[in-house]
């Protein structure tokens, strides 16, 4: 395949990087770079193998099943409540956890604007919405699809030309893949993760790559464009650290990611200011369409209903999601307590959707010839393992010892 036939292929798979390098990503890997400087990049080089293995195991499901993973999720339970609890999970961790992110990913955009324009945020929130809105409203997925290209351009041409403003220590940085975790920072490690290897993803894959190709003889160009725009996520993550890393002391405390922009024009001018800004708008914008996109396959899906832009139903699952982030934005809202929920409903979430997703990759009657070979389950067996024993250190520091919501939460764009 040529550089021509891999520029065309990319599709779904920008989409899953658009909606992971959102405000939080942005924010939480600023801040490890301003604390830890280099020393947690193995970090993102984990979260983005992770991230791959995942979701190409999603896109072939999707690919080769013709089912999304909410419809996969229905059709492995016979019995009525385990389905129930099954969609039940599914429904509040996936509709509600995107609601409940939504406000971030939209006040994230707006503050990158306001930074630009000294227009409040709270009267970009709204538009960036209603924009979001209207491209979702279409019911065209190519349009959909060329809009969030466009947009992760914009956020790799502005964090990276950041990155190379900076100037970065390369030798510090290669060491920096070495793991190691500093004291501390075992929430920020957690954040990262969360924030990169998205359980929402797996089911906006399954389903978009449907409506991108046809059948297995597009499986080498589904796993191109996966694995090249998650690689690209992985590069606007790490630059996002390095430019911290090279502008702050090593163990400053930032408190948002405005403050980081402030600190970069006396070093930088207004270029590295507002490249930063146009880069926090393109990931917050992103995010606020694939956000409720994801919401509404995965609900629709869990409950067998139909997974089409234009359905009704399909239509107001997204629509609440949006109109959720669209008034909290305007409001000024910090709606702290749903978001805990979201973020520990997930971060359950994400280990069962894994196993359940290994579970049917090795299903013969789904998959054929396509299910996983012995080095994508040891792969994805390791990963789940991973992201569990994150979960529950994680879960447990929260709940039982009391401490770390300052730390999960404190630094949150809004």
């Amino acid at each position: 395949m040529g550089v021509v036939d891999r520029l065309k292929a990319i599709g779904p798979g920008a989409l899953v990087a658009a909606a992971f390098v959102g405000p939080g990503t942005v924010t939480t890997a600023s801040v490890i770079g301003a604390e830890y400087a280099y020393l947690l990049v193995w970090t993102i080089a984990f979260s983005i193998l992770a991230t791959i293995v995942l979701q190409e195991m999603s896109a072939r499901l999707g690919l080769i099943s013709k089912e999304g993973l909410g419809e996969a999720f229905r059709g492995e339970f016979s019995n009525p409540i385990a389905k129930g609890v099954t969609v039940a999970l599914v429904v509040s961790a996936i509709g509600i956890g995107t609601a409940a992110f939504q406000t971030g990913n939209i006040v994230g955009g707006a503050a990158g604007l306001a930074t630009i324009t000294g227009v409040s945020e709270n009267i970009w929130g709204p538009l960036i919405g209603l924009v979001a809105a209207a491209l979702l409203w279409s019911g065209s997925y190519k349009l959909i699809e060329r809009v969030f290209i466009g947009l992760v351009v914009i956020m790799g041409l502005a964090f990276v030309l950041n990155a190379i403003i900076v100037r970065p220590d390369v030798t510090a940085l290669g060491g920096g893949l070495v793991p190691t975790v500093p004291e501390g920072s075992a929430y920020l490690i957690a954040g990262l993760v969360g924030t990169t290897v998205v359980g929402y993803n797996l089911f906006l894959h399954a389903s978009t790559v449907q409506e991108r190709w046809s059948g297995p003889d597009d499986l080498a160009e589904c796993r191109t464009d996966t694995i090249g725009m998650i690689i690209v996520g992985g590069l606007i993550t790490t630059s996002i650290v390095v430019t911290a890393a090279a502008v702050f002391p090593e163990g400053t405390q930032i408190a948002d990611v405005g403050e980081m922009a402030d600190q970069l024009e006396p070093v930088f001018g207004g270029y590295a200011l507002t490249f930063f800004a146009i880069g926090l708008f393109a990931a917050g914008f992103t995010s606020a369409m694939s956000a409720p996109l994801a919401g509404a396959y995965a609900t629709a899906g869990a409950l067998g209903w139909e997974r089409d832009l234009k359905s009704t139903r399909f239509r107001a699952i997204w629509m609440t999601i949006l109109g959720v982030g669209i008034v909290f934005s305007a409001l000024d809202y910090n709606p702290v307590e749903v978001i805990v929920f979201a973020q520990v409903a997930n971060g359950l979430l994400l280990p069962i959707l894994a196993v359940f997703l290994i579970y049917a990759m090795n299903n013969d009657d789904l998959l054929g010839e396509h299910t996983n070979t012995t080095l994508q389950n040891v792969l994805g067996g390791f990963i789940t393992l991973v992201v569990v024993g994150i979960g529950l250190q994680t879960l447990y520091d929260v709940v039982v010892v009391g401490d770390g919501l300052e730390v999960l939460f404190g630094f949150l764009p809004f």
